[in-house]
């Protein structure tokens, strides 16, 4: 490759002095370096594009049914429910929130307060590997809705 090149390419001056041969064989070698350090860079970033992909919208359902159990104990308190009615109201609303029917609903009436423990695991799988989302969340209702 070195003999196919100008005249010109050989004798060019560089820091003072004319290029030899290792130094054009060395920088025959840095190419493709910027080219690989891009293919790298774009498959961590698809990567990171991916795994958000998957575990976002399984966050944002365990996030919006966080929301929907306050609510629940929240009505059951002003309201006068009995804590199963609150058990009730969850399993019917599971399905929209992506609950896996096996979750564990624990209500309980505590101090003229109502109290929902949900807990499951979501798995969220990925090639050649499954991540098992754990949700253990305690809603509890505010002390201003207490009836006396």
């Amino acid at each position: 490759m070195i003999r196919s090149l100008p005249l010109a390419v050989l004798t060019r001056k560089s820091c003072g002095g004319t290029m030899n041969r290792n130094e054009l064989l060395q920088r025959q070698s840095e190419q493709g370096g910027a080219r690989l350090k891009f293919i790298i860079a774009m498959v961590v970033f698809a990567l990171v594009i991916y795994v958000g992909y998957m575990y976002i919208p399984v966050a944002v359902d365990a996030y919006y049914f966080k929301d929907v159990m306050q609510n629940k104990v929240d009505v059951a308190v002003t309201q006068g429910y009995e804590a199963s009615w609150v058990r009730d109201q969850l399993v019917k609303s599971e399905a929209e929130y992506h609950v896996p029917s096996n979750a564990i609903i624990s209500p309980a009436q505590k101090d003229n307060r109502v109290e929902v423990r949900v807990q499951f695991t979501r798995p969220i799988s990925f090639p050649g590997y499954t991540y098992d989302y754990e949700f253990d969340y305690t809603a509890k209702s505010t002390a201003f809705l207490t009836i006396k």
